[in-house]
């Protein structure tokens, strides 16, 4: 579920730091700063994704029945 937004945020913060080529500042924000740490935010959200899907997937299923 996380992955999605994960790539959305590393493709925003990509867009914003290598192509766009305006005003690197609005109303004194700092546009360069805002796409890097889409960057950082959207891996972490991937990578969290993954370990997590991980962690769902190691199950362990025990067989009790006696006949």
């Amino acid at each position: 579920m996380y992955i999605g937004a994960g790539i959305l945020l590393l493709l925003v913060g990509l867009i914003i730091v290598f192509a766009y080529n305006g005003d690197m500042s609005i109303a004194g924000l700092d546009l360069g700063a805002v796409g890097w740490i889409a960057i950082v935010l959207g891996i972490v959200a991937i990578l969290l994704s993954l370990v997590l899907d991980r962690r769902r997937r190691e199950t362990i299923v025990r067989d009790d029945r006696r006949y």
